[in-house]
């Protein structure tokens, strides 16, 4: 069977994201304005040229379409500002609404996409998820952490007093505290010196350390990942009949160094029948192995197969995250509220120059992680999707002309003042957006190309 080629993949993916979370986005403006009786005229998914489109026949008599840019998607209500309206149809159209009507209107669509996080959330949390505990692996000598007195194969049970029993949460909160500028506590244990508070001072570092994929490097510590040694041999696999044996430390793979036992499975899945060359170390002699990897499908893909598992019991390191209704419901409502606001304090910091721009990500690092998320299976797939979803949510409530939040801004204003604005000043105002618009899809795409 053939392979998709990554990129391909992560476009696929990519488009997916967008296709789901735009027409949740649009479907609940649509919805809403339906429920004001406001005229819709057309709900399309995509832009540009439509591929297909359908009339009804009944009501609004509203045309559908899927359009041929599957990069976002509008709802086009009745509107005298931009057409011609009948006077027995005034009533219908948008622009005549009620303030309360126009701002639920708007609201609408980015409490869709919250509201769809919620029941991502929800469907991971009932099913039950595999969750790797918040152990502590490599501390970097002279490191934050280190300095703090952090021990290889500590477990966090706490941050600043809240419980944390996965790596999210962890991570989360750690994010939280560098971006208010504020040390933290790590309660944690250990099977050889028991229970114990670490605090952790973070200095002048909190702007290096939101940069991404530099807060475990930065504080000097990192989560705990299963170290390259051989555990069990699969009877007959290519490492079997090439002289692997239990014990063995895998040191580098084609000449690129290893440091945990997953790096293995990464190297090899990717290079299904080829040949590769394995040093290792073996009663302290350094050996080498030029070793023929067999096929194995999985699913649709087809994976390289050496045939080694890991030393460790995973019950010591994993476990299956799941609840019952009320307390997934529960955990879906707090972890999309947690989320959004974390998110919104980074967006503000990020104005203000608090915390790195460079956590504003572009079209190619979301396709990027999408596909890697999809790769991953359903339930990380749908992690992704509510992370996004909550993303696009508050983007949008923003006041900047041109997104939702910019127009309920605008409306707000307008019915204070007892009439439209001025022209002059809606030109002003939608230059302001464009600009600012530019700017942000600029450093987005900055980041993407040389981050």
């Amino acid at each position: 069977m053939a392979i998709i080629d990554p990129l391909i993949f992560n476009l696929l993916s990519f488009l997916a994201v967008i296709g789901i979370l735009v027409t949740v986005h649009e479907y609940g403006h649509y919805l809403v304005g339906k429920l004001f009786g406001v005229k819709v005229l057309c709900f399309s998914v995509g832009f540009g040229k439509p591929i297909y489109k359908y009339k009804s026949k009944k009501g609004d008599k509203t045309e559908y379409r899927l359009s041929i840019i599957p990069l976002g998607g509008y709802v086009q209500f009745l509107d005298s500002r931009n057409d011609e309206v009948e006077p027995h149809e005034i009533k219908r159209s948008f622009n005549h609404q009620p303030l309360f009507s126009k701002i639920s209107i708007l609201f609408a669509g980015p409490l869709f996409n919250f509201l769809f996080a919620i029941l991502a959330y929800f469907f991971l949390f009932s099913n039950g998820v595999m969750t790797m505990k918040p152990i502590i692996g490599e501390v970097i000598d002279g490191s934050h952490a280190s300095n703090a007195g952090l021990f290889y194969e500590d477990e966090i049970i706490s941050i600043n007093g809240n419980i944390s029993s996965d790596w999210d949460t962890v991570i989360t909160s750690i994010m939280r505290s560098v971006v208010n500028k504020q040390d933290f506590s790590l309660k944690v244990k250990n099977k050889n010196s028991g229970q114990r508070l670490i605090n952790i001072s973070i200095n002048d570092d909190e702007t290096d350390l939101t940069e991404p994929g530099k807060l475990f490097s930065g504080l000097g510590f990192y989560p705990w990942q299963p170290p390259p040694i051989v555990g069990e041999i699969l009877a007959n696999s290519p490492a079997d009949l090439n002289g692997l044996k239990t014990g063995d430390t895998i040191i580098s793979i084609n000449n690129t160094e290893i440091n945990a036992f997953t790096e293995i499975r990464d190297i090899v899945a990717k290079r299904p029948g080829e040949e590769i060359q394995i040093k290792f170390l073996r009663n302290e002699l350094v050996l080498k192995r030029t070793i023929t990897l067999e096929s194995k499908k999985d699913g649709k893909n087809v994976n390289g197969f050496l045939g080694v598992g890991f030393t460790n019991n995973i019950d010591d390191y994993w476990f299956l995250d799941k609840s019952n209704f009320d307390e997934a419901f529960r955990k879906s409502i707090y972890q999309t509220w947690s989320t959004t606001a974390f998110t919104i304090s980074m967006l503000v910091k990020m104005i203000s120059g608090e915390v790195s721009t460079k956590n504003i990500s572009g079209p190619f690092s979301i396709a990027k992680y999408a596909g890697v998320s999809a790769s991953a299976g359903l339930n990380q797939f749908l992690k992704f999707l509510a992370l996004i979803s909550i993303s696009l949510g508050v983007i949008n409530l923003f006041p900047i002309p041109m997104l939702d939040g910019g127009q309920i801004v605008q409306f707000s204003i307008e019915s204070l003042k007892g009439s439209p604005l001025s022209p002059r000043f809606e030109l002003i105002t939608k230059q302001f957006g464009i600009i600012s618009i530019f700017i942000l899809m600029s450093i987005a795409f900055y980041n993407d190309i040389f981050g």
